[in-house]
């Protein structure tokens, strides 16, 4: 009886919203930057990318030569370029008010576990979803394939980094091998990421934003051997004699290279790469950006409320030749 009164209460007033071009942005931003692995600073972000972008890398050779009287023009330049080119995507969405307006009002009395929400119903309902775009969008960033029956929104590094191995853009020796039988475990994660660690270019290994870019489930697996409990050197009790206790959710390092924990990935393949050589493209002031919240109630007296959503994504890389593959 409670809940239809509540339903009653939240329906008495019209919720259609609807926030375009740059006033949608912030909205677009919210879903997509919070994706994990942009969220924690994994990617380099073009947030204003009207249609297509040319990410052009400048790499010299023999750069300081011995003096002399002539110009001499020993120097060696190479450029290269890509293009990253956000594609348009959209949500739409029915939900019933119903279920979600008990949250709601939860958290417009202040029972919202200390978190600030907006306090109106369609901003709520714009969270909600712009929580799923995000998850969807980390899933795609890594795992994307445009040709795929589904999470086909744009083509995610292991497509693109996959096609430039092929290609023969990757050096052979930055090609790893990806461990067979039952894939990575606890037992040869070590063994696994100090393969990756040994096939990062000379020029690369010590560079600040370079990352090498795991799945969780491999991330818990070197969680797990550092604890001990898998011969690895470190005795029964591992980092420190804490046995599980070691990690407390810090951060993670191989040979001196640092980890990047990514849940978009699959779970048996790793890339070495610097930040600034991985990008994440959209238009976050695009005018085609669209948020709607439209309330169906006026129109077929339901209690359900449509969600629209359009905007654009892609992720490209820089240099294939400054790329580890481990797959």
């Amino acid at each position: 009886m409670s809940n239809l009164k509540n339903v009653q209460l939240a329906t008495a007033t019209n919720i259609t919203t609807t926030y375009a071009g740059e006033f949608a942005g912030e909205y677009i931003a919210a879903a997509l930057l919070s994706a994990s692995t942009i969220d924690d600073g994994g990617l380099t972000v073009k947030a204003n990318i009207a249609f297509k972008e040319v990410i052009k890398k400048l790499a010299t050779g023999n750069l300081v030569s011995p003096a002399s009287c002539d110009f001499v023009p020993n120097s060696s330049v190479t450029l290269t370029e890509r293009i990253i080119q956000p594609v348009e995507l959209q949500v739409n969405l029915q939900l019933c008010k119903y279920d979600f307006v008990n949250d709601w009002e939860a958290q417009q009395m202040g029972y919202g576990l200390g978190q600030s929400l907006p306090p109106k119903f369609s901003d709520f309902m714009i969270a909600h979803v712009a929580a799923e775009v995000a998850q969807n969008t980390e899933f795609c960033i890594w795992q994307g394939d445009t040709a795929a029956a589904s999470n086909n929104s744009f083509d995610g590094f292991e497509k693109l980094i996959a096609a430039s191995a092929a290609a023969g853009d990757i050096p052979a020796a930055q090609q790893v091998a990806a461990v067979g039988g039952g894939g990575l475990s606890a037992t040869n994660i070590i063994a696994e990421l100090s393969k990756v660690v040994d096939a990062i270019p000379s020029s690369l290994y010590g560079k600040e934003d370079l990352f090498i870019y795991i799945g969780s489930a491999a991330a818990k697996f070197y969680v797990q051997a550092l604890g001990g409990f898998v011969a690895n050197g470190l005795g029964a009790n591992g980092v420190n004699a804490q046995g599980t206790q070691w990690w407390n959710n810090g951060s993670l390092t191989v040979n001196g290279v640092k980890i990047f924990v990514c849940p978009g990935m699959s779970p048996n393949k790793m890339y070495a790469a610097q930040r600034s050589n991985l990008y994440f493209g959209t238009g976050i002031l695009n005018d085609t950006n669209v948020v709607k919240v439209l309330d169906m109630g006026d129109l077929d007296a339901s209690n359900n409320v449509r969600m629209v959503m359009r905007f654009t994504s892609a992720v490209q890389f820089g240099i294939a030749s400054d790329l580890v593959e481990y797959a």
